[in-house]
């Protein structure tokens, strides 16, 4: 048997920086004598790496520590406000968006601009992007910040390890990179379900934080993201979670996957407004701005409108059946319903919640807490991006110290 890998102290000094940087962003402001009892080391170790950490920019003291900390009163260490900084993006179907967040995870600028992107040349939409970013950057750097890193969240599957959209059918993209357009910054880029999961793990206020979950994204295609042990499952390829392709009726609508009868075509946007009877430039008129069709179907639906409540009916149905599969195969603690979707769930749940009920091999576990709606509705992937930088921070902090420019020296 052979032996397993020495850790060389280059590798356990960063693993130890990491340790201080999340005592401090889980229960700060904290002295440097609660930082060494949280994480296990002594206060002379943890006092060199607070100060390389200071040096570095990422923590800042403050005044004496809050009454209660262990040894004696001493100077309380804090993230620094004015430090580095997160940018997440993210290109929709109606819209684009990018906001910057600061090493607690605040929102410190943000712009949402409606945007018409589906079949739209990826050239525009990534200008137009790249636009947003700058003014997103400018913003923070007004307020002392320092953006270190960029997040892009695309509706479609993107390669693992790679800047490459290889396919967004809703927005009519194939084989598009999206690193040539941000040179500037550490960029990565992933489908917009798995950094709307990543925001539940660090932002969606489950308590007790699940290690095991599906969420579930939709806005004009629905997507699902998988984590397990508190680790995103990517797939060989990148592609785990098309939740949107898996076929729940297979002899029913093609779809502009290639398959037929997929969950996409009864519970995605365009299937809704379809069954609903909605004209999607009525529902334009009606709700300006992004996710403007949801949001009209929500009020029809809140006005009693029975068409569109048996639409959704429908769609409830539909994803319960395809969720139930996911449920029996992997077991998780819960079920995350988020995106631009959230609106429609108080008459999507019921027929869902009944399909599970019916379909689950633990029949009673649906009315225990195992579906919920994300707290974070359509803000779930921008934040996920951008705190995805973040995370890399508190994860290696000599990863600022180290990193390059562009894709390949992404977080």
């Amino acid at each position: 048997m052979s032996e397993p890998p020495s850790i060389t102290q280059q590798e356990m000094r960063r693993r130890n920086l990491s340790l201080v940087m999340h005592a401090v962003a889980r229960s700060g402001p904290l002295s440097r004598a609660s930082v060494a009892s949280r994480i296990g080391l002594t206060r002379a170790a943890v006092s060199t790496l607070v100060d390389e950490l200071i040096g570095a920019g990422l923590l800042v003291e403050l005044g004496p520590s809050r009454p209660g900390t262990v040894g004696r009163p001493g100077s309380a260490l804090q993230l620094n406000e004015q430090g580095p900084a997160g940018l997440g993006a993210e290109i929709g179907v109606d819209h684009l968006a990018v906001c910057a967040v600061d090493l607690s995870g605040r929102v410190r600028a943000r712009i949402v601009s409606e945007a018409a992107n589906r079949n739209r040349a990826p050239g525009p939409v990534l200008d137009d992007l790249a636009d947003l970013v700058r003014q997103v950057s400018a913003q923070a750097e007004d307020q002392g910040l320092r953006p270190v890193g960029l997040a892009v969240a695309v509706p479609g599957l993107v390669a693992s390890g790679s800047s490459s959209v290889v396919r967004a059918p809703n927005l009519g993209w194939e084989g598009v990179d999206v690193a040539p357009s941000f040179p500037a910054l550490p960029l990565t880029v992933d489908n917009e379900a798995n950094y709307g999961a990543l925001a539940e793990l660090w932002l969606g206020g489950h308590d007790p934080a699940p290690r095991d979950l599906v969420h579930v994204s939709a806005e004009a295609g629905i997507g699902a993201a998988v984590v397990i042990d508190g680790r995103l499952l990517r797939g060989t390829h990148g592609f785990a979670g098309e939740l949107g392709h898996v076929p729940v009726r297979p002899e029913g609508p093609p779809c502009a996957c290639g398959g037929r009868g997929c969950l996409e075509q009864y519970a995605g946007e365009e299937a809704l407004l379809r069954a609903s009877g909605v004209d999607p430039a009525q529902a334009a008129a009606r709700h300006p701005g992004p996710g403007r069709p949801i949001a009209y179907l929500a009020e029809r639906a809140g006005d009693g409108d029975q068409q569109v409540r048996r639409a959704l009916r429908e769609a409830g149905k539909a994803l319960g059946i395809a969720l139930a599969g996911v449920v029996n195969l992997l077991d998780p603690q819960k079920v995350v319903l988020g995106g631009g979707l959230s609106p429609l769930l108080p008459w999507l749940l019921p027929a869902l919640e009944r399909e599970l009920d019916r379909r689950v091999m633990d029949p009673g576990r649906v009315g225990q807490g195992a579906v919920t709606v994300s707290r974070l509705g359509a803000d779930g992937p921008l934040l996920g991006a951008a705190n995805s930088v973040v995370q890399a921070c508190l994860d290696n902090p000599t990863w600022l110290r180290t990193r390059g420019t562009g894709a390949g020296a992404s977080p």
